[in-house]
């Protein structure tokens, strides 16, 4: 049997409350999205590692869907170097706060964890 795609592996480790990203060990920085090959040096060797989940919003914004409460979108920079889009669990929501990641589901989503940072 094949070795899971990275999407696949990407999941599985959410599934069981993972943050895992790539490492392009040629560039020496985090790769994210999962994918196969590295978009900084072109290797197919990525090493997957686990990310400690803490970051700083970079940017948010407002979703309102019709019947529905509206929800926050959210781009968040981890500590690891790599950014991810998800949303922040929280009444209020701001560029430079910090956050950690909690999972809903098997969907990597992120919590408040202390005030507005350096921006």
């Amino acid at each position: 049997m094949p070795p899971p795609s990275p999407a696949e592996r990407f999941a599985e480790a959410c599934a069981a409350e993972r943050l895992d990203y790539q490492w392009d060990p040629i560039a020496g920085r985090a790769v994210f999205s999962p994918r196969l090959v590295s978009p900084f040096s072109g290797t197919m060797a990525l090493e997957w590692r686990t990310s400690r989940g803490e970051g700083t919003v970079y940017s948010t914004t407002t979703v309102h869907t019709r019947d529905e409460p509206p929800r926050n979108v959210a781009l968040i920079d981890l500590d690891e170097g790599f950014r991810m889009m998800s949303r922040v669990e929280a009444a209020e929501v701001t560029i430079g706060m910090r956050v950690q990641v909690a999972f809903n589901e098997g969907t990597p989503v992120f919590l408040p964890t202390g005030p507005v940072g350096p921006a």
